[in-house]
């Protein structure tokens, strides 16, 4: 939109619930968890274990997804105006390297906020979910963020 940007509707947000991203499938490879690995100064784990770092991206790109379009998603006014609430992992299952995870995702909770000195915020909290060969639910990323949103002026 070219101009002054409006701010996204309270409704427009609330649909965002139940949004499903295409999901797919990821396989962290001993090179990328090795290379994750030394980033964080820790040393490999034993029997291909992957370091946990990896769920920052392996749920979003195994759902073939970007923070690109979850930015977009979200109706972001820029890449500043995201802030982070956190980021939740649980890992039910040790992700191992070389094994393809069935990965999906989706909007679980959206809505708008007000924060104490009066600034409008829409908080989206994302839930990404990695599933072993077996079926089994091995890991679970929740990513809470902030679209902080501008009031234009005369409102």
């Amino acid at each position: 939109m070219e101009g002054l940007s409006c701010m996204v509707s309270e409704e427009t947000i609330k649909q965002l619930v139940g949004y499903e991203f295409p999901g797919g499938e990821y396989t962290i490879e001993h090179w990328e968890n090795f290379l994750l690995t030394e980033c964080t100064g820790a040393e490999l784990m034993q029997d291909n274990v992957v370091h946990p770092v990896a769920l920052f991206h392996v749920p979003i790109m195994g759902c073939n997804t970007t923070i690109a379009k979850m930015f977009e998603l979200g109706h972001a006014d820029s890449d500043a105006s995201i802030l982070v609430e956190s980021y939740e992992w649980e890992t039910f299952h040790p992700l191992k390297e070389d094994t393809p995870y069935k990965v999906s995702g989706g909007v679980i909770g959206a809505e708008r906020c007000r924060g104490e000195e009066g600034d409008i915020y829409d908080r989206v909290q994302f839930r990404f979910e990695l599933v072993d060969p077996q079926g089994e639910l091995a890991a679970r990323s929740v990513i809470i963020w902030y679209y902080t949103r501008t009031e234009e002026s005369g409102d």
